[in-house]
């Protein structure tokens, strides 16, 4: 049976989607962009943007009862992958190690530098 997560401190979703889905002893965070949940502000440089986008999937996995130490599975959308020295040294201020398996790919997203998702087993 799955239940739909629904967290305060994360931006609602912006199309058909749960911003996180708990099932089978996991919890599923959908893509969170880097927008503040509080004015769907996004900051305008790329460190910001990694850490808000952090800060929500830790929200929504927090209304699913998991945490960052929980989380097996991340995957990583950069629009630029200059960034990804950048994104590794903030990455690794939230993941300690063992950290988890993850997929980082350069894409074109609109109007952000960022997004990510994540699987937590609980």
């Amino acid at each position: 049976m799955k239940k739909e997560i629904c967290a305060k401190n994360a931006p609602r979703p912006g199309g058909p989607y749960a911003q996180g889905i708990k099932a089978g002893g996991r919890v599923y965070v959908s893509g969170q962009r880097p927008a503040r949940p509080s004015d769907n502000f996004i900051p305008p440089d790329f460190p910001s943007q990694v850490r808000q986008c952090l800060d929500n999937v830790r929200a929504v996995l927090e209304a699913g009862g998991a945490t960052l130490e929980d989380v097996v599975q991340v995957n990583v959308f950069l629009a630029d992958l200059n960034n990804f020295a950048a994104f590794n040294e903030i990455y690794s201020s939230y993941f300690k190690p063992p950290h988890p398996s993850r997929t980082t790919v350069g894409c074109a997203l609109r109007g952000i530098m960022v997004e990510i998702n994540a699987v937590a087993e609980l």
